[in-house]
């Protein structure tokens, strides 16, 4: 391909609204171009690069005894509401009417079609497995979008759904996928992590999420270098400090004037925050609740979601704090009534803790779970944090960032009961079809790519997912010397099946060598009367610092070595 016929440019300025590394250098790159709030076009380039990574898709799932083929976008709202999934979406799914006001909804994902599918084409045990994925569009109404490709509400993912007659059948097609995900982040060139993750709004008993680490990346891995437990923030479970047990003692209420953060009451009382209790307030489907967790701990939002069975949760404004009598700042589950309350079981561990006195400017002291007061639910419901103690061994909890790329999901039989979805055994005897789920998102995936390859000038491509191979650099092309070679290594190189781009622009070295660092092209060949004078043109690795000379006479072999060099990291 030649540059002066790509469609596209690159921009000098970072966009002032893209905040993570991969937003600012597509955009930069002129990758994607936004048409509207999450939604973009792929260009030229990207859109090679989302090939290179569908295609490594399609063969791990293929070799993993998977088949292709491809559902609709418009779901008629009825299977939502079926399988009860419609409220858990609630406004993420796109809804309209057709012109007979038929309620339809662009799909998010596809379990209900493909269990409507095979309620229809799985009768027997014999008609299992079955391992069937599709790479499609998907549609989410994100009321946030970010990140450029990592949160939007347009994108492409490929989605597998697995059938099978028993619990040892769904582990095994669950373990082929664990496997085939690795192979094709591998293959990707990217250092993944699989971690334990919540199953969220597509339900089911286990699932696991691969992340792709970056330091950039906006979400928060919690591991153990020591046993390699691994999960997101969300799921991860860890030890909690035990606190000494003393007996419990009178209340005392203490004056504590403008003192109402958990740091800025254990400071005044001489305290550590582990002595204290904190009071966090939420909305739940429409409903107040007061969560209560230790002072050293802080609320996962997803597991107190997960317990509550809730669709929206979200925290209470001030006005409806101020609604349900609750004094901000000063409050606890103490005497407090007409509010659910939900506490963590660190409430449990420890007593005489300092907590809110439901009243401006004071606290009390020796406030004990049971006697002083109770919960409506008591569960885990911390979140975990680098430091804290593992729960499977003696090691110490570390953190990572990272851009989650893929997450499978074992959802057992609650789709295929409400749809009808069985098989019958080798007796006759009908069950309903055990199933998993696993997706992977594939434009997420080539943003990732840049968030964990990139350097201050620009993106940094692993080789298999590159969109060209190699960027010639043909500097002074109005010298015949250097044209004509230029030419002439750019043909033979197409002619050996090397994907190319030749930069055939009448611009100046430093405009060329800055394109050269944004695109990211791996292999870097630099012609210019220079070079050439000294019998080769220069080869340089985007990811080195340095190049090399390389005579004319070798540098076919030379290429194709560094892309087999390149491409097998």
């Amino acid at each position: 391909m030649r540059y002066s016929r790509l469609f596209g440019k690159t921009q000098r300025e970072i966009p002032s609204d893209a905040e993570t590394i991969s937003h600012q250098l597509l955009l930069r790159s002129g990758m994607i171009a936004q048409l509207t709030a999450g939604v973009y076009s792929f260009m030229p380039l990207a859109w090679r690069s989302i090939q290179k990574i569908e295609n490594i898709i399609r063969q791990e799932m293929n070799k993993s005894g998977c088949q292709e083929l491809a559902m609709p976008v418009l779901q008629p709202v009825e299977i939502w509401q079926q399988s009860g999934r419609e409220a858990p979406f609630g406004q993420t799914l796109f809804h309209l009417k057709d012109r007979k006001d038929r309620n339809l909804v662009l799909g998010p994902t596809h379990e209900e079609v493909i269990t409507d599918l095979a309620s229809r084409y799985i009768q027997s045990y014999r008609d299992l497995p079955q391992r069937l994925y599709q790479i499609q569009t998907k549609f989410r109404d994100e009321p946030r979008p970010r990140g450029g490709l990592i949160r939007v509400r347009e994108f492409i993912m490929k989605d597998m759904y697995s059938f099978d007659a028993s619990p040892e059948g769904l582990d095994e097609s669950y373990q082929t996928m664990k496997q085939a995900y690795e192979n094709v982040y591998r293959r990707c060139g990217l250092e993944s992590m699989v971690i334990d993750a919540d199953s969220g709004a597509i339900g089911g008993k286990a699932s696991h999420e691969f992340m792709i680490v970056a330091e950039s990346g906006e979400d928060s891995i919690i591991y153990c270098p020591k046993c390699n437990y691994a999960a997101n923030a969300e799921k991860a479970v860890f030890k909690k400090k035990t606190l000494p047990k003393e007996p419990p003692k009178d209340l005392e209420e203490v004056a504590t004037p403008g003192q109402k953060t958990i740091s800025e009451v254990a400071a005044f009382l001489s305290l550590k925050p582990e002595n204290t209790l904190k009071a966090v307030f939420y909305m739940a489907d429409g409903k107040f609740v007061m969560a209560v967790i230790r002072g050293d701990l802080d609320i996962n939002e997803i597991k107190l979601k997960n317990l509550l069975k809730c669709n929206d949760l979200r925290l209470a404004e001030d006005s409806e704090v101020k609604a349900a009598g609750i004094a901000a700042g000063f409050a606890s589950p103490v005497g407090l009534k007409n509010s659910l309350t939900v506490a963590d079981d660190s409430v449990e561990n420890g007593s005489n803790f300092v907590a809110g006195a439901n009243k401006d400017g004071f606290h009390l002291k020796n406030v004990n779970f049971g006697r002083d007061f109770k919960a409506d639910k008591m569960a885990d419901i911390a979140l975990a944090a680098e430091g804290a103690a593992c729960p499977f061994c003696d090691g110490t909890f570390a953190s990572k960032r990272g851009v989650e790329v893929g997450h499978i999901f074992k959802l057992g039989t609650f789709l295929s009961e409400r749809f009808g979805a069985n098989f019958t055994d080798a007796e006759g005897i009908s069950h309903p079809i055990i199933m998993g789920c696993y997706g992977m998102g594939v434009g997420r995936l080539l943003a990732a790519a840049i968030e964990q390859n990139h350097d201050e000038k620009g993106i940094i491509w692993p080789m298999p997912i590159a969109p060209y191979q190699i960027y010639i650099c043909g500097l002074f092309l109005d010298n015949p010397a250097v044209s004509q070679a230029a030419e002439k290594i750019y043909t033979e190189l197409e002619a050996q099946g090397v994907e190319v781009l030749f930069d055939d622009r009448e611009l100046t070295a430093g405009v060329k060598f800055n394109d050269a660092d944004l695109l990211g092209i791996p292999l870097r060949l630099t012609i210019s009367p220079r070079n050439l004078d000294k019998g080769g043109v220069e080869l340089k690795l985007r990811r080195n610092k340095e190049s090399e000379l390389v005579p004319l006479e070798s540098i076919m072999e030379r290429v194709i070595t560094c892309i087999k060099s390149q491409s097998d990291l």
